[in-house]
């Protein structure tokens, strides 16, 4: 009987042991997590918001932002998309923010929303755009970005941006370099890993210097370490998808790497993917493409605003995309390699010049 109580005894101390030490991890981990955050409850709309701490935010009064952020009109309208749309905050003469408004889904979509919104906000890399914060309220999201001043990648090949800045070849290659280390970032360095499932070029920002920016994680997926692909509802951009995400759902980086390989394309030929030229002729950017790089005559698919370039740099940067751009999945390099292959074109230049 006195054997019975000793190990009951023993159970009950294990038991509360056990129960004491996860309210202790919670409470560290829920205080740690405050000290990275600044949270305001509004109570008239029901809505959240979240500012991850930073020199940048510190100053700011939560109360004060968010009556700016309610503030937005259409006349802050900087961009807009398939996941949402872009205004301008400003705050004062000297600081501004890029605000994305998303829709609502589901509560288990939300609720995986925060969870990535979470490990977003922890990045910090010079080639991706900085996440500041994020709002959620009943019938909408914003996601509070870092504002870029040179806007898009996609405005500055195809758009107005075109007219008021002349995007030589050194300018594009150090873009598709910047563009490459952010995405290789995201799914080498990050845990969990991230695939962002919507590179294109209007989701790859300029910054004051012209430095690229991964932007828009509107649609991105975390991923942990030993898993090789995530399920999800197909969604992305028309023209930058690869073929295999059409036929299982699957996303994994090597989607990414697919889709990165039509940006470098867009950098090359100044052509979008869904030009009218190419629906007309019932083709597309990445097939024409393939044609021009067989016959070997990618020089003369060069975009024509392009008047000065290194045809031995042009021509790896076109092999480099066709590898990308590889229809079965294992044969695409890893962005780590895409990176690392970029590179090596300046590296190996510098050598046979010296």
């Amino acid at each position: 009987m006195g054997k019975a109580i000793l190990v009951a005894l023993y159970i009950t101390i294990c038991c509360v042991a056990f129960v004491t030490s996860k309210i202790i991890i919670s409470v560290l981990l829920y205080r740690r997590w405050k000290r990275k955050h600044m949270v305001y409850e509004d109570g008239f709309s029901g809505g959240k918001l979240v500012m991850f701490k930073s020199p940048m935010m510190q100053s700011l009064k939560s109360d004060a932002f968010l009556k700016k952020t309610m503030n937005l009109s259409n006349k802050d309208i900087i961009g807009s998309g398939g996941c949402g749309t872009v205004f301008r905050l400003n705050i004062d003469h000297s600081t501004a923010f890029a605000v994305k408004r998303l829709n609502r889904g589901s509560a288990d979509r939300d609720r995986g929303f925060e969870r990535e919104l979470e490990a977003m906000g922890d990045i910090k890399h010079r080639n991706i755009v900085t996440l500041h914060g994020y709002y959620t309220a009943p019938h909408y999201n914003l996601l509070i970005y870092e504002l870029m001043p040179n806007g898009s990648l996609d405005a500055l090949i195809h758009g107005r941006s075109r007219d008021k800045m002349h995007l030589d070849w050194p300018s594009r290659y150090r873009i598709a370099v910047g563009a490459a280390r952010g995405i290789s970032y995201l799914h080498h360095d990050c845990i969990p890993h991230i695939i962002h499932r919507d590179i294109k070029s209007s989701n790859i920002l300029l910054d004051q210097n012209m430095e690229a920016r991964v932007s828009d994680f509107g649609l991105a997926t975390l991923m942990e370490p030993d898993k090789t692909h995530v399920s999800t509802i197909i969604a992305g951009t028309f023209g930058y998808l690869a073929p295999e995400y059409f036929d299982t759902g699957r996303a994994t980086a090597k989607v990414d790497v697919y889709s990165f390989g039509v940006v470098l394309l867009e950098l090359l030929t100044g052509k979008k993917p869904s030009d009218e030229a190419f629906l007309e002729e019932g083709t597309k950017l990445v097939t024409w493409v393939k044609a021009v790089v067989q016959e070997k005559r990618e020089e003369h698919v060069v975009d024509s605003s392009l008047e000065c370039f290194p045809v031995n740099e042009v021509n790896l940067v076109f092999s480099i995309a066709m590898m990308c751009l590889e229809p079965e999945p294992s044969k695409r390099p890893t962005m780590a390699e895409v990176l690392k292959m970029l590179e090596q074109i300046k590296s190996d230049k510098h050598v046979s010049d010296s």
